[in-house]
């Protein structure tokens, strides 16, 4: 930016099935507002709606911290559990649009925010795993892929569903006994097996099995403890989160090349490294010299360096230096 140039303003939403976080930055890097909102999946609980509510809260909630108003924004990029068809991306780009989210406004899929996020050119594969899964692929001819509806549910409602259905059958005898029960009806708070799935399934119940997503915890934290039963599953789930970043990889042509793999999310942010080393194990089965990253930015903030890079400025180290030491604290973007 040139001396005595003002700066402009871009914004970065970042929205899931279980928030919606969003950043205002100013061109020159520096992160000035920030807000949160609900579930911004027009595919989820909320209905389309609901949705749209809780983008537009957490969009007003950063743009008021920062003192910005819409019309200040260059760019607003969109990255969103939800963008999954062609016309889901119309739609969304019409209904940002209409709020004044941007004078460019942008819509890709959420796994293409977390791509970004992870990767130093925005290149490679991501396998973001927390209550759902997004898994997506980026070329550097500019080919993108994500997975929508292709996959099925990986994250951690479906782990919690494992661990579950694992310790009714060991305590049946179908198999073999773990130590997951006794984490389980611990979690539960209940007295024995019997006891936790009257909990879930009596007619009054209150806890339904989408409130156990916690679960997955249990399950990492005996799988590094070593129990047979929790590796197993997470074993089989990696390998299945591998089978799609493979697919990924293949459907933008870098499968085979040393393209960077990042994981990310809520399940991997877990200090156990058993389900990271299943899904990286299976990608080099295709892709020997794959690049694993964990971790990396917050999804929101692969959304703003979307967001600089329409607006034409570069994510160098310059503009990082500014730009991290204002980022929220974790606190901020915790579930």
């Amino acid at each position: 930016m040139a001396s005595g140039e003002s700066a402009g303003y871009v914004l970065g939403v970042d929205a899931g099935n279980t928030k919606t976080i969003a950043l205002v930055a100013r061109t020159d890097g520096p992160i000035v507002g920030a807000g949160r909102g609900g579930c911004g999946d027009v595919y989820g609980e909320n209905g389309v709606d609901g949705a749209l509510a809780a983008v537009a809260e957490a969009v007003e909630s950063a743009l008021g911290a920062a003192a910005v108003r819409r019309h200040d924004l260059t760019v607003g990029l969109f990255s969103m559990a939800g963008a999954d068809w062609p016309e889901d991306v119309d739609f969304l780009l019409a209904a940002m649009g209409e709020r004044g989210f941007g004078r460019t406004v942008r819509v890709v899929n959420d796994a293409i925010g977390a791509l970004r996020a992870g990767s130093a050119d925005g290149t490679g594969v991501v396998v973001a795993c927390g209550t759902g899964i997004a898994i997506g692929a980026r070329a550097a001819d500019g080919r993108a892929w994500h997975s929508g509806f292709w996959a099925e549910p990986h994250g951690s409602q479906e782990l919690a569903r494992r661990t579950f259905r694992a310790v009714l059958h060991a305590e049946l005898g179908i198999e073999p006994p773990t130590s997951l029960t006794g984490q389980v009806i611990g979690f539960l708070g209940r007295r024995g097996v019997e006891d936790a799935l009257h909990l879930l399934t009596a007619r009054d119940a209150v806890v339904r099995p989408r409130d156990l997503a916690g679960l997955s915890r249990v399950l990492l934290d005996e799988a590094a403890g070593g129990d047979a039963v929790a590796r197993r599953i997470v074993a089989e789930q990696g390998t299945v989160l591998g089978d799609y970043a493979v697919a990924a990889a293949r459907r933008v042509g870098i499968d085979g090349t040393a393209f960077t793999l990042v994981l990310t999310g809520g399940v991997f942010r877990h200090p156990a490294c058993q389900l990271a080393e299943a899904v990286v194990a299976r990608v080099r089965t295709a892709s020997p010299a794959a690049r694993s990253v964990r971790g990396g930015f917050e999804p929101a903030v692969g959304a703003l360096f979307l967001a600089l890079e329409i607006a034409g400025i570069p994510i160098d180290e310059a503009l990082l230096t500014r730009l991290v030491p204002t980022i929220p604290a974790a606190s901020f973007f915790a579930t």
